[in-house]
Protein backbone atom coordinates (compact mmCIF):
# COMPACT_ATOMS: atom_id res chain seq x y z
CA UNK A 1 0.00 0.00 0.00
CA UNK A 2 3.20 2.25 0.87
CA UNK A 3 4.92 1.52 -2.28
CA UNK A 4 1.58 2.11 -4.26
CA UNK A 5 1.38 5.43 -2.81
CA UNK A 6 4.74 6.77 -3.58
CA UNK A 7 4.36 5.40 -6.91
CA UNK A 8 1.57 7.86 -7.23
CA UNK A 9 3.24 10.25 -6.08
CA UNK A 10 6.22 9.40 -8.46
CA UNK A 11 3.91 10.05 -11.04
CA UNK A 12 2.31 12.97 -10.19
CA UNK A 13 6.12 14.41 -9.66
CA UNK A 14 6.97 13.83 -13.25
CA UNK A 15 3.85 14.79 -14.69
CA UNK A 16 4.76 18.16 -12.79
CA UNK A 17 8.07 18.52 -14.02
CA UNK A 18 6.90 17.50 -17.45
CA UNK A 19 4.77 20.30 -17.66
CA UNK A 20 7.14 22.75 -16.30
CA UNK A 21 9.79 21.45 -18.80
CA UNK A 22 7.57 22.45 -21.44
CA UNK A 23 6.45 25.93 -19.93
CA UNK A 24 10.56 26.75 -19.41
CA UNK A 25 11.14 25.40 -23.29
CA UNK A 26 9.96 28.39 -25.09
CA UNK A 27 11.26 30.70 -22.47
CA UNK A 28 14.37 29.31 -23.07
CA UNK A 29 14.41 28.78 -26.82
CA UNK A 30 13.12 32.69 -26.63
CA UNK A 31 16.45 33.56 -24.54
CA UNK A 32 18.91 31.62 -26.29
CA UNK A 33 17.39 33.28 -29.88
CA UNK A 34 18.59 32.97 -32.53
CA UNK A 35 21.16 30.14 -32.29
CA UNK A 36 20.59 29.43 -36.41
CA UNK A 37 19.76 30.96 -39.58
CA UNK A 38 16.74 33.06 -40.06
CA UNK A 39 14.73 33.15 -43.44
CA UNK A 40 13.17 36.67 -44.74
CA UNK A 41 10.70 35.60 -46.78
CA UNK A 42 10.29 38.65 -49.47
CA UNK A 43 6.48 38.52 -50.89
CA UNK A 44 7.83 39.97 -54.20
CA UNK A 45 9.90 38.88 -57.01
CA UNK A 46 13.13 39.92 -57.15
CA UNK A 47 14.37 43.40 -58.17
CA UNK A 48 11.63 45.31 -56.86
CA UNK A 49 11.90 47.22 -54.11
CA UNK A 50 10.87 45.02 -51.32
CA UNK A 51 13.62 42.71 -52.43
CA UNK A 52 16.57 45.86 -52.75
CA UNK A 53 15.47 46.92 -49.00
CA UNK A 54 14.77 42.82 -47.79
CA UNK A 55 18.61 42.55 -49.09
CA UNK A 56 19.94 45.69 -47.65
CA UNK A 57 18.26 44.78 -44.37
CA UNK A 58 19.72 40.89 -44.16
CA UNK A 59 22.92 42.08 -44.15
CA UNK A 60 22.72 44.13 -41.29
CA UNK A 61 20.45 42.19 -39.47
CA UNK A 62 23.26 39.13 -39.98
CA UNK A 63 25.80 41.48 -38.68
CA UNK A 64 23.57 42.54 -35.67
CA UNK A 65 22.30 38.61 -34.57
CA UNK A 66 25.31 36.50 -35.39
CA UNK A 67 23.00 34.48 -37.75
CA UNK A 68 22.71 34.49 -41.13
CA UNK A 69 19.76 36.08 -42.69
CA UNK A 70 18.49 34.63 -45.67
CA UNK A 71 16.38 36.01 -48.34
CA UNK A 72 13.66 33.93 -49.66
CA UNK A 73 11.66 34.93 -52.35
CA UNK A 74 8.12 33.79 -52.51
CA UNK A 75 6.02 35.85 -55.17
CA UNK A 76 2.47 35.88 -56.29
CA UNK A 77 -1.44 36.96 -55.49
CA UNK A 78 -0.40 40.37 -54.31
CA UNK A 79 2.19 38.82 -52.06
CA UNK A 80 -0.65 36.31 -50.37
CA UNK A 81 1.27 33.19 -51.10
CA UNK A 82 4.32 34.63 -48.80
CA UNK A 83 1.91 35.39 -46.11
CA UNK A 84 0.41 32.12 -45.97
CA UNK A 85 3.77 30.65 -45.99
CA UNK A 86 4.79 32.88 -42.92
CA UNK A 87 1.70 31.70 -41.50
CA UNK A 88 1.85 28.10 -41.49
CA UNK A 89 5.49 28.45 -40.09
CA UNK A 90 6.60 27.57 -36.20
CA UNK A 91 6.48 30.72 -34.29
CA UNK A 92 9.89 30.28 -33.26
CA UNK A 93 11.46 33.59 -34.95
CA UNK A 94 13.55 31.59 -37.83
CA UNK A 95 10.51 32.69 -40.04
CA UNK A 96 9.66 36.38 -40.44
CA UNK A 97 8.70 38.21 -43.54
CA UNK A 98 9.09 41.73 -45.04
CA UNK A 99 5.24 42.90 -45.86
CA UNK A 100 4.55 45.69 -48.10
CA UNK A 101 2.06 48.18 -46.70
CA UNK A 102 -0.51 47.01 -49.45
CA UNK A 103 0.19 43.45 -47.96
CA UNK A 104 -1.53 44.71 -44.56
CA UNK A 105 -3.93 47.47 -45.93
CA UNK A 106 -5.17 46.41 -48.94
CA UNK A 107 -5.43 43.06 -49.48
CA UNK A 108 -7.80 42.48 -46.55
CA UNK A 109 -10.53 44.59 -48.51
CA UNK A 110 -9.40 43.56 -52.16
CA UNK A 111 -10.02 39.73 -51.77
CA UNK A 112 -13.06 37.97 -50.82
CA UNK A 113 -11.35 34.77 -50.22
CA UNK A 114 -7.55 35.00 -48.61
CA UNK A 115 -5.44 31.99 -47.38
CA UNK A 116 -4.51 34.05 -44.18
CA UNK A 117 -6.19 36.75 -41.67
CA UNK A 118 -4.05 39.64 -42.03
CA UNK A 119 -5.14 40.54 -38.39
CA UNK A 120 -4.79 37.43 -36.79
CA UNK A 121 -2.34 35.40 -38.03
CA UNK A 122 0.97 37.61 -37.77
CA UNK A 123 2.46 39.87 -35.20
CA UNK A 124 3.41 43.13 -36.34
CA UNK A 125 6.91 43.81 -35.16
CA UNK A 126 7.72 47.33 -36.97
CA UNK A 127 8.33 49.67 -40.03
CA UNK A 128 11.47 49.67 -41.75
CA UNK A 129 11.74 52.06 -44.31
CA UNK A 130 9.34 54.26 -46.68
CA UNK A 131 9.81 55.85 -49.68
CA UNK A 132 8.28 58.37 -52.88
CA UNK A 133 6.74 56.49 -56.12
CA UNK A 134 7.87 58.05 -59.97
CA UNK A 135 5.31 58.46 -62.32
CA UNK A 136 7.37 57.61 -65.54
CA UNK A 137 6.47 56.31 -69.34
CA UNK A 138 8.08 54.21 -71.87
CA UNK A 139 10.24 56.16 -74.20
CA UNK A 140 7.99 56.41 -77.29
CA UNK A 141 4.92 57.73 -75.69
CA UNK A 142 4.91 61.17 -77.25
CA UNK A 143 5.07 63.32 -74.06
CA UNK A 144 7.29 65.29 -72.42
CA UNK A 145 6.39 66.40 -69.02
CA UNK A 146 3.38 65.41 -66.51
CA UNK A 147 0.81 68.05 -68.06
CA UNK A 148 1.50 66.69 -71.34
CA UNK A 149 1.24 63.17 -70.79
CA UNK A 150 -2.17 64.07 -68.35
CA UNK A 151 -3.82 65.55 -71.54
CA UNK A 152 -2.57 62.93 -74.41
CA UNK A 153 -3.83 60.05 -71.56
CA UNK A 154 -7.29 62.07 -71.77
CA UNK A 155 -7.49 60.82 -75.11
CA UNK A 156 -6.47 57.49 -75.30
CA UNK A 157 -7.08 54.81 -73.12
CA UNK A 158 -3.35 54.10 -71.85
CA UNK A 159 -1.93 51.02 -69.68
CA UNK A 160 -0.06 51.20 -66.52
CA UNK A 161 1.66 47.88 -65.09
CA UNK A 162 2.17 47.27 -61.66
CA UNK A 163 3.57 44.09 -58.88
CA UNK A 164 0.22 42.68 -58.61
CA UNK A 165 -3.34 43.25 -57.79
CA UNK A 166 -3.67 45.82 -54.58
CA UNK A 167 0.29 46.13 -54.36
CA UNK A 168 1.61 49.95 -53.19
CA UNK A 169 2.49 50.19 -57.16
CA UNK A 170 -1.32 49.37 -58.37
CA UNK A 171 -3.05 51.28 -55.62
CA UNK A 172 -0.30 54.69 -56.43
CA UNK A 173 -1.74 54.41 -60.28
CA UNK A 174 -5.00 53.91 -59.22
CA UNK A 175 -5.07 57.23 -57.04
CA UNK A 176 -3.34 59.15 -59.98
CA UNK A 177 -5.84 57.93 -62.55
CA UNK A 178 -8.86 59.00 -60.54
CA UNK A 179 -7.21 62.20 -59.09
CA UNK A 180 -6.20 63.42 -62.51
CA UNK A 181 -9.56 62.15 -64.48
CA UNK A 182 -8.06 60.08 -66.84
CA UNK A 183 -8.98 56.37 -68.26
CA UNK A 184 -6.31 53.54 -67.75
CA UNK A 185 -6.01 49.75 -67.73
CA UNK A 186 -4.05 48.07 -65.26
CA UNK A 187 -1.49 45.31 -66.18
CA UNK A 188 -0.57 43.49 -63.16
CA UNK A 189 2.53 41.62 -63.05
CA UNK A 190 4.42 39.24 -60.52
CA UNK A 191 7.24 41.82 -59.67
CA UNK A 192 7.77 45.62 -60.16
CA UNK A 193 10.64 44.41 -61.49
CA UNK A 194 8.77 42.43 -64.52
CA UNK A 195 6.65 45.42 -64.53
CA UNK A 196 9.40 48.01 -65.16
CA UNK A 197 10.81 45.80 -67.86
CA UNK A 198 7.72 45.64 -69.97
CA UNK A 199 7.59 49.92 -69.71
CA UNK A 200 11.82 49.84 -70.75
CA UNK A 201 10.15 47.85 -74.05
CA UNK A 202 6.83 49.07 -74.60
CA UNK A 203 4.71 46.60 -73.97
CA UNK A 204 3.13 48.88 -71.48
CA UNK A 205 2.69 53.07 -71.23
CA UNK A 206 3.04 54.05 -67.76
CA UNK A 207 3.69 52.97 -64.10
CA UNK A 208 3.85 54.67 -60.76
CA UNK A 209 6.21 52.86 -59.86
CA UNK A 210 8.47 52.68 -56.26
CA UNK A 211 11.44 55.28 -56.82
CA UNK A 212 14.51 52.24 -55.33
CA UNK A 213 13.13 50.17 -58.36
CA UNK A 214 12.97 52.56 -61.36
CA UNK A 215 15.40 55.74 -60.72
CA UNK A 216 18.24 53.22 -62.60
CA UNK A 217 16.42 53.07 -65.72
CA UNK A 218 14.88 56.28 -65.61
CA UNK A 219 18.76 57.65 -65.01
CA UNK A 220 20.05 55.53 -67.89
CA UNK A 221 17.49 56.85 -70.24
CA UNK A 222 15.57 53.85 -70.62
CA UNK A 223 12.23 55.34 -69.02
CA UNK A 224 10.82 59.10 -69.05
CA UNK A 225 10.41 60.25 -65.35
CA UNK A 226 8.04 62.77 -65.14
CA UNK A 227 6.65 63.57 -61.20
CA UNK A 228 7.56 61.51 -58.29
CA UNK A 229 4.96 61.54 -55.53
CA UNK A 230 6.25 62.71 -52.35
CA UNK A 231 5.19 66.59 -51.67
CA UNK A 232 9.16 67.68 -51.55
CA UNK A 233 11.26 66.55 -54.58
CA UNK A 234 13.62 63.43 -54.70
CA UNK A 235 17.46 63.71 -53.46
CA UNK A 236 17.98 61.16 -56.34
CA UNK A 237 15.96 62.70 -59.19
CA UNK A 238 16.41 66.47 -58.53
CA UNK A 239 15.23 67.77 -61.57
CA UNK A 240 12.04 65.58 -61.98
CA UNK A 241 9.35 68.26 -60.27
CA UNK A 242 6.57 66.77 -58.00
CA UNK A 243 2.88 65.73 -59.12
CA UNK A 244 1.76 68.37 -56.71
CA UNK A 245 3.11 70.92 -58.50
CA UNK A 246 2.39 69.57 -61.83
CA UNK A 247 -1.25 69.51 -61.41
CA UNK A 248 -2.46 68.13 -58.99
CA UNK A 249 -2.35 70.31 -55.97
CA UNK A 250 -1.58 68.28 -52.31
CA UNK A 251 -1.45 64.59 -54.09
CA UNK A 252 0.92 63.11 -52.08
CA UNK A 253 1.58 58.90 -52.21
CA UNK A 254 4.12 56.74 -50.57
CA UNK A 255 5.04 53.52 -50.18
CA UNK A 256 6.40 51.50 -46.99
CA UNK A 257 7.51 48.53 -45.81
CA UNK A 258 7.36 46.24 -42.36
CA UNK A 259 8.44 43.41 -40.57
CA UNK A 260 5.66 40.62 -39.51
CA UNK A 261 6.37 37.46 -38.34
CA UNK A 262 3.86 34.19 -37.05
CA UNK A 263 0.99 34.94 -34.43
CA UNK A 264 2.35 33.70 -31.17
CA UNK A 265 6.01 34.79 -31.68
CA UNK A 266 6.91 34.54 -28.30
CA UNK A 267 7.61 38.83 -27.10
CA UNK A 268 10.74 38.43 -26.16
CA UNK A 269 12.16 37.20 -29.32
CA UNK A 270 9.69 39.79 -31.77
CA UNK A 271 11.40 42.68 -28.88
CA UNK A 272 14.94 40.81 -29.75
CA UNK A 273 14.11 41.56 -33.62
CA UNK A 274 12.79 45.05 -33.08
CA UNK A 275 16.05 46.37 -31.56
CA UNK A 276 18.20 44.31 -34.29
CA UNK A 277 16.05 46.30 -36.87
CA UNK A 278 16.14 49.77 -34.97
CA UNK A 279 19.90 49.00 -34.83
CA UNK A 280 20.29 48.38 -38.70
CA UNK A 281 18.08 50.60 -39.49
CA UNK A 282 19.61 53.57 -37.65
CA UNK A 283 23.52 51.94 -38.69
CA UNK A 284 25.28 54.48 -41.33
CA UNK A 285 25.81 52.01 -43.84
CA UNK A 286 22.42 51.23 -44.00
CA UNK A 287 21.02 54.73 -43.86
CA UNK A 288 23.52 55.33 -46.24
CA UNK A 289 22.40 52.37 -48.49
CA UNK A 290 18.98 53.58 -48.11
CA UNK A 291 19.15 57.56 -49.22
CA UNK A 292 20.95 56.15 -51.98
CA UNK A 293 17.96 54.20 -52.80
CA UNK A 294 15.38 57.23 -52.88
CA UNK A 295 14.38 55.55 -48.91
CA UNK A 296 13.95 57.23 -45.29
CA UNK A 297 14.39 54.77 -42.37
CA UNK A 298 11.19 54.55 -40.18
CA UNK A 299 10.20 52.43 -36.82
CA UNK A 300 7.65 52.34 -34.65
CA UNK A 301 6.57 49.97 -32.13
CA UNK A 302 4.25 46.93 -32.44
CA UNK A 303 1.30 49.18 -30.84
CA UNK A 304 1.54 52.10 -33.41
CA UNK A 305 2.73 49.91 -36.21
CA UNK A 306 -0.49 48.33 -35.75
CA UNK A 307 -2.62 52.15 -35.13
CA UNK A 308 -1.05 52.61 -38.47
CA UNK A 309 -2.38 49.54 -40.33
CA UNK A 310 -5.94 49.79 -38.86
CA UNK A 311 -6.59 53.41 -39.82
CA UNK A 312 -5.02 52.70 -43.60
CA UNK A 313 -7.11 49.62 -43.59
CA UNK A 314 -9.97 52.03 -43.45
CA UNK A 315 -8.82 54.13 -45.96
CA UNK A 316 -8.14 51.65 -48.98
CA UNK A 317 -11.47 49.83 -47.79
CA UNK A 318 -13.30 52.88 -48.96
CA UNK A 319 -11.02 53.58 -51.95
CA UNK A 320 -11.84 49.84 -53.14
CA UNK A 321 -15.48 50.06 -52.81
CA UNK A 322 -15.42 53.45 -54.01
CA UNK A 323 -13.70 52.73 -57.35
CA UNK A 324 -15.28 49.08 -57.69
CA UNK A 325 -11.65 47.79 -57.58
CA UNK A 326 -11.41 43.72 -58.31
CA UNK A 327 -8.64 41.19 -58.00
CA UNK A 328 -10.08 39.46 -61.19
Amino acid sequence: MFKQHISKLGKKFLLIAGSLALLASPLANAQNWPTKPIKLIIPFAAGGTTDILGRLLAQQLTKDLGQNVIVENKPGAGGNIAAEYVAQSPADGYTIMLASGSMLTVNPSLYKKLPVNYAKDFVYITNVASGPMLVSVNTKLPVKNFAEFIAYAKTKDLNFGSAGIGSQVHMAAENLTYSANIPATHVPYKGESAALNDLVAGQIDFMVGNLTAATGFAKAGQIKPLAVTSLKRSKQLPEVPTVAESGIPGFESTGWFGLIAPANTPRAITDKIYAATVKAVNSEALRTSLDLNGLTAVVNNQKDFETQVKAETVVWEKVIKGRNISPQ
